[in-house]
C-alpha cells in the first residue's frame, strides 16, 4: 500500500509559477513510476507528466511541454511538479499517482495509487 499526499496548490496569476509536491509513504517509493494528472471542472481526468522509477526518463504531455517539469527524490520519497508560464487553462485539480510498472505509463488505468488532489487556479 502507498499513501500519497499532494501539496503546493493555490491561486497564481497567468505567467506565474507553482511547484507541487507529492509525499509518499508505505512501500518502496523507488519501485513506482510516478505521474501527475489533472481534472478541470466538467472534464475528464487527463495525463500531464510522468517520471521513471530512477528518475532518468520522463513523458510529457504536449500541452505542457516546455512549461512543466517533473522530478523525484527517492531518498525523500517525494515527487515534484514544477509549473512555469501558467495559463488559465491549466486550472484544475492536480493528482499525484503511483504505478507499479517497469516502464513509464500514461493511462490513468495503469496507476495503482492516487493522492487526494490539490487545486491549482490560474487567474488574474
Amino acid at each position: 500500500q502507498v499513501q500519497l499526499v499532494e501539496s503546493g496548490g493555490g491561486l497564481v496569476q497567468p505567467g506565474g509559477s507553482l511547484r507541487l509536491s507529492c509525499a509518499a509513504s508505505g512501500r518502496t517509493f523507488s519501485s513506482y513510476v510516478m505521474g501527475w494528472f489533472r481534472q478541470a471542472p466538467g472534464k475528464e481526468r487527463e495525463f500531464v507528466i510522468a517520471i521513471s522509477r530512477a528518475g532518468t526518463g520522463t513523458s510529457v504531455q504536449n500541452f505542457v511541454k516546455g512549461r512543466f517539469t517533473i522530478s523525484r527524490n527517492n531518498a525523500q520519497n517525494t515527487v515534484y511538479l514544477q509549473m512555469n508560464s501558467l495559463k488559465p487553462e491549466d486550472t484544475a485539480v492536480y493528482y499525484c499517482a503511483a504505478a507499479d510498472s517497469q516502464f513509464i505509463v500514461t493511462s490513468s488505468h495503469e496507476y495503482d495509487y492516487w493522492g487526494q488532489g490539490t487545486q491549482v487556479t490560474v487567474s488574474s
